[in-house]
């Protein structure tokens, strides 16, 4: 796990300043803490950061092939490099390192760009071709590890954080106006758009590549939901145990200490205990809650399933004032704002594993992939409430009827006030506007956001239902699925690379094996989200793997965080000072004389105010 940074001028007589490629390296140096390295060439210049995890003494980048024609540098982990090295030497090719880096050198080499299909891990790199004089950029499927670019017809700038781009001297900070109006929608950005004007983002599963000042950004990879009709039940039971197995085994492989954080849900549970079975030493396993009450603290779930895979199990509990002193660090970490609050407990639970391991597994995916969110199941009640008066349903695209979904309601316990606002209007309207009604966050913000934002020409629902009416997407269920991987996914995977990167830790996310992806994906409804039972298929799978106690739960609601609870204590002055402060008036984003009011009335597990707070911490940070 590295930061990488570079910049290309399209003018060849241009030299790239070394200063500012230093600088940008600065930036990122909790990415990488064990080594810097730098590389210039003419017009373009590389600069990498690096955590050493494989290869400790001969990883050092930038890296180069035998002729030094071909230069790398990464950031991530190729988890099947030493198969792909294996076939490379018998081939012929000549090896310095036992870096997993160089193996992407030598697989370029060999297949040119295609070598992307050959890579199973989560990687952002840049590979400059002397000979063909090619600059050419590269994201892993799922977003895992995040690349970010600025473009004008002089030069591209990239690096793995905004805030390194941002020591170019030529590219100021601002804001941009669609984002903003995504991220109140949201809480993430749509497509390759981040909150900063004309900086972008490579998207998952894509490539850029300059050839001459030809440009171009290309989708190589992405979701096929062609379903498997060849295969019963048992098959898909059994592959998908043997793929997450296979997954897990890969990602264990480092030369330094390995951990998992363990939040007592399926997804965290499932890579606890298979990776604790497959060590050689005892796994440790971290895990974060609150002691405002048990809604709050998971950690009899996660202490049950540590003494059933025999962990050394640690507990981070932060509190308000932990809140207070790290929430502009936690935004900086960021760069831009995104998701919920469990940004905050996450950073605390990455700091408390650094302090054992350098390495941690965690669960991320498994809802996203599996149908775990509630919402889902709110969608397929509607579903199955319109098939049961209308007649409608159609058991090829609708997983669920009416009967057999009533045996899963007690899961939406507790989402009351969801349910009240869902149903009270637009009832059985086309799907793609009840499921953006369900995702957005912006509803009830009339009063508090600036007019001309809200009403400005640029609305994030016709962006959504591109995705969401994707064609091949026949069922419901694949069309939320989808939806959460190309969006909130590589979201909460911002967090999660933000999160550990602050602590210098590597994250790896097993169940985002793209192979796993991609069976997921070909996965027939009716078995996915059989009986609108969440995660039926992986539950299937795991069900002699994880503690049945843990397999039956039906409260497991993320990381729950009691902001509300703390805004009208503990927090009422860290608010005001930041929301009502005369700089957050002047700025115009907020409708700052009717929030006061609002920081006593939110709801339990409201974002409302944290999307506010986050916003304008935001612009405090990387605008004024």
């Amino acid at each position: 796990m590295c930061g990488i940074c570079g910049i290309y001028h399209f003018n060849k007589e241009k030299r790239v300043d070394p200063l500012t490629i230093n600088k940008m390296c600065d930036v990122l140096k909790h990415r990488g803490p064990d080594d810097q390295g730098t590389y210039f060439s003419a017009n373009i210049g590389l600069g990498h950061r690096r955590l050493s995890i494989i290869d400790i003494e001969g990883g050092h980048q930038p890296m180069s092939n035998e002729d030094d024609t071909v230069w790398i540098i990464q950031n991530g982990e190729i988890y099947n490099y030493l198969e792909l090295r294996s076939g490379l030497v018998s081939e012929g090719h000549k090896f310095k390192t036992h870096s997993d880096t160089e193996v992407i050198l030598h697989l370029y080499e060999k297949l040119g760009f295609d070598c992307l299909d050959e890579l199973n891990g989560m990687f952002a790199f840049a590979i400059w071709d002397a000979r063909k004089r090619i600059l050419f950029l590269a994201r892993d499927r799922l977003g895992i590890k995040p690349l970010y670019y600025y473009l004008d017809k002089e030069k591209i700038i990239f690096a793995s954080e905004i805030k390194a781009l941002l020591q170019e001297s030529s590219l100021k900070a601002k804001a941009n106006q669609e984002a903003l109006r995504d991220y109140l929608t949201f809480q993430f950005c749509l497509g390759d758009k981040t909150l900063f004007k004309d900086i972008k983002k490579l998207l998952p599963g894509h490539r850029l590549i300059i050839s001459n000042k030809n440009i171009k950004v290309k989708k190589y990879w992405d979701l096929n939901f062609n379903v498997d009709t060849h295969h019963q039940e048992d098959y898909f039971v059994d592959k998908l145990k043997f793929l997450i197995e296979d997954a897990v085994r890969l990602r264990l492989r480092s030369d330094v200490p390995v951990g998992a954080h363990l939040s007592g849900g399926i997804d965290s549970s499932t890579v606890c205990c298979i990776a604790s079975s497959l060590l050689n030493s005892q796994l440790k396993t971290f895990t974060g809650a609150f002691k405002e009450g048990t809604a709050f603290n998971e950690t009899r779930y996660a202490r049950l399933t540590s003494k059933f895979s025999k962990t050394s199990y640690h507990e981070a509990f932060p509190t308000s004032t932990d809140f207070i002193n790290n929430f502009a660090k936690i935004i900086y970490s960021l760069d831009e704002p995104v998701a919920g609050p469990g940004v905050f407990p996450q950073y605390f639970v990455s700091k408390l594993a650094k302090k054992n391991v350098k390495v941690v597994l965690g669960g991320q995916g498994g809802d996203e992939l599996f149908g775990g969110y509630t919402r889902y199941l709110i969608a397929y009640f509607e579903e199955c409430i319109r098939g049961a008066i209308f007649g409608t349903q159609d058991r090829a695209k609708f997983v669920a009827t009416f009967q057999s979904i009533l045996p899963n309601l007690p899961q939406i316990a507790g989402y009351e006030p969801l349910l009240k606002y869902f149903w009270q209007e637009g009832l059985f309207e086309d799907m793609d506007k009840r499921y953006f009604r369900l995702i957005r966050k912006d509803v009830g913000i009339e009063d508090l956001i600036s007019p001309e934002l809200i009403n400005g020409n640029y609305h994030p629902l016709k962006t959504f239902q591109t995705l969401f009416n994707r064609s091949g997407l026949d069922s419901l269920v694949n069309k939320m699925t989808h939806f959460d991987i190309k969006t909130l996914l590589p979201a909460l995977l911002q967090v999660e690379d933000r999160t550990s990167m602050a602590a210098s830790l590597e994250s790896r996310v097993p169940l985002l094996d793209h192979r796993i992806v991609e069976f997921a994906a070909k996965l027939a409804p009716t078995i996915k989200y059989k009986g609108g039972q969440s995660k039926y298929i992986l539950k299937q799978a795991v069900k002699n793997v994880i503690p049945q106690e843990i397999l039956d739960r039906k409260d497991k609601m993320g990381f729950p965080v009691p902001l509300s609870r703390w805004y009208g204590g503990p927090l009422e002055k860290f608010l005001k000072d930041i929301l009502l402060d005369e700089k957050t008036k002047r700025r115009g984003i907020f409708q700052t004389e009717n929030i006061e009011q609002y920081l006593t009335t939110e709801r339990e597990y409201g974002r409302k105010i944290w999307g506010m707070l986050c916003l304008e911490m935001w612009f405090r940070t990387f605008i004024d």
